[in-house]
């Protein structure tokens, strides 16, 4: 799962990017939990929780099957 995990990043990546944000992945628990870092810009905007939540998120739970959710460390 962790390779799928990380090939639905590398696309999300760019859209970040043009706003000086980035993502980096941390882990992917055995229970279906995905860690990442937001980095740049996404690590101290206040949008930074809808990024994760309705950006991030809910594209990898439906991209990648036995995603749970996904936080930030």
């Amino acid at each position: 799962m962790k390779e799928d995990v990380m090939a639905v990043i590398n696309q999300i990546k760019p859209m970040l990017n043009t706003d000086g944000g980035d993502v980096e992945l941390v882990e992917v628990t055995d229970d279906g939990v995905v860690k990442v870092k937001l980095l740049g810009a996404c690590g101290h905007c206040p949008m930074s929780t809808m990024t994760l939540k309705m950006g991030i998120e809910k594209t990898l739970k439906e991209r990648v099957p036995g995603v749970k959710s996904v936080v930030a460390v």
